[in-house]
């Protein structure tokens, strides 16, 4: 008797008439393309499995493979996000002398600054969504950012840059003033990017107990 195809099936192989050519890591950030173009454009609530897959070109079971439902792709894309706005900066970072304290604070405020506004859409589709997303869960979403600024305010208060009694808690503050700061922004149509890291830069320096005459320029990043 001749096995079903369903039956012999391995997880993860092809799909009858979709021979899979790609390796697995390729498909998964085809999947998450295709999800998050889509919910930029509709929305969460409106983008269905069927949209993500009829997008991305694959058999609905493929989707499955990777993903266990919508809200595990869209947990995946608030992880994905999160790692492109540390990439961000991380490269600003990296610009800077690592001994240089008060420039390596300015990089993480300027690579947030333009981390956020690159994919600020994105954003907002993803952690301003109530009725999708949990209030902790639009808190947690955010942690990921926090934890780089919280381990710079810990170094530097180490070093004796500044001080910090509280690297965990002031992180957080200093991280929630940067984001509604920008948010403010955006709702007023300001597009002068670097006075508002300026601005920024100036705020947290004085929140350290940093002297305003130590602010260095900022640097196009």
């Amino acid at each position: 008797m001749i096995e079903s195809q369903t039956r012999r099936r391995r997880p993860g192989a092809a799909e009858p008439g979709r021979p899979r050519t790609k390796p697995s890591e390729v498909r998964r950030r085809e999947l998450l393309d295709a999800g998050e173009a889509l919910v930029l454009r509709q929305g969460i609530a409106g983008t269905s499995i069927d949209d993500i897959v009829a997008a991305a070109d694959v058999a609905k079971g493929t989707f499955y493979l990777y993903f266990a439902s919508k809200e595990a792709l869209v947990e995946a894309l608030r992880e994905r996000f999160a790692e492109r706005f540390g990439a961000r900066v991380a490269a600003a970072r990296a610009k800077r002398d690592p001994a240089d304290w008060s420039g390596q604070l300015a990089a993480w405020l300027e690579g947030g600054v333009r981390g956020y506004l690159d994919q600020v859409e994105l954003h907002d589709v993803l952690f301003h969504t109530p009725d999708f997303l949990p209030r902790q869960r639009r808190v947690d979403g955010h942690m990921e950012p926090v934890r780089g600024l919280v381990q710079l305010l810990r170094d530097g208060t180490a070093a004796g840059a500044w001080v910090a009694d509280d690297p965990e808690m002031t992180g957080i503050l200093l991280f929630y003033a940067f984001h509604g700061g920008v948010d403010h922004a955006i709702a007023d149509g300001r597009t002068d990017v670097a006075g508002l890291v300026a601005e920024l830069q100036a705020f947290c320096r004085r929140a350290l107990g940093l002297a305003e005459t130590d602010v260095q320029p900022s640097r196009t990043v």
